[in-house]
């Protein structure tokens, strides 16, 4: 599933060709990808502007906002041809924006105001400020891990990230927040910062499906110290990288760097 580096990969490709921009026509095919009020035919409609908002691509319109999440499958992409996995195709002047899905996991969302599933989340994590990170985080009484994929608590954050951002801060995933110092926090979001700054960079991470909007992937995979990395040493201690279930997720962690 596209995380924050990812998404945030995509919004920075849309945004510059859409800001501005009038929809000149829409096409949609059923799908379980539309969840609530029905997007209208928005012909006409201005792009105001794209921004992420946590693992949501938001399209702030002169009349709603657009709201799309792509799940597992779910891919945004400039100027290719409708086909059997399309679910929506927006055509503007001179270019179109289709959402392909496989499996509709993902959701489009609309609304007068921003859809209240995308209003109620969390602080973006690169927008949190160290000490508010810290003191939320302090108020909890459950596993780091759990907490940073709770998108109330931040949006954005999902399996892959936290479990590199972990790795990084040399903390074990089970860790309950509320036991946890105050140094410890503190260097969780020093090193979340710095890790979905270079996932930006680097285009994001491909494990799967995920693809930029010209299909290209991304290389941030190549950078994983411990997502998918079941059995291989430890790059710090040479340790076998161990996967449990935590969560019912997997957790790639190393059990001599990543100590309770």
């Amino acid at each position: 599933m596209p995380e924050l580096p990812e998404v945030e990969t995509i919004v920075r490709a849309l945004a510059p060709r859409l800001r501005g921009q009038r929809i000149i026509g829409t096409r949609y095919w059923p799908s379980r990808v539309f969840r609530g009020e029905f997007p209208p035919d928005l012909s006409g409609a201005r792009v105001l502007q794209v921004r992420r908002y946590g693992k949501f691509v938001v399209a702030d319109m002169d009349r709603g906002f657009l709201g799309i999440h792509l799940g597992m499958t779910g891919k945004l992409l400039f100027d290719v041809a409708p086909q059997k996995h399309t679910r929506a195709v927006w055509d503007f002047a001179g270019l179109s924006l289709t959402l392909e899905d496989i499996r509709q996991f993902g959701r489009v969302l609309w609304g007068d105001e921003l859809p209240e599933p995308i209003a109620v989340l969390g602080p973006d994590p690169l927008e949190v400020s160290r000490e508010e990170f810290v003191s939320r985080a302090k108020q909890h009484r459950m596993p780091i891990k759990a907490l940073l994929l709770n998108q109330h608590f931040l949006r954005g954050m999902g399996n892959i990230y936290t479990d590199e951002l972990l790795f990084r801060a040399h903390l074990h995933p089970g860790c309950r927040t509320d036991e946890l110092s105050k140094a410890a926090l503190e260097r969780a979001w020093i090193e979340m910062r710095v890790l979905l700054e270079e996932a930006i960079g680097r285009g994001g991470s491909s494990i799967s499906d995920y693809v930029n909007t010209a299909g290209e992937k991304g290389t941030f995979q190549l950078e994983h110290r411990v997502y998918a990395r079941e059995g291989e040493p430890c790059i710090v201690c040479g340790s076998p990288i161990q996967k449990i279930v935590l969560l019912q997720r997997g957790t790639h962690f190393c059990a001599q760097c990543q100590r309770r």
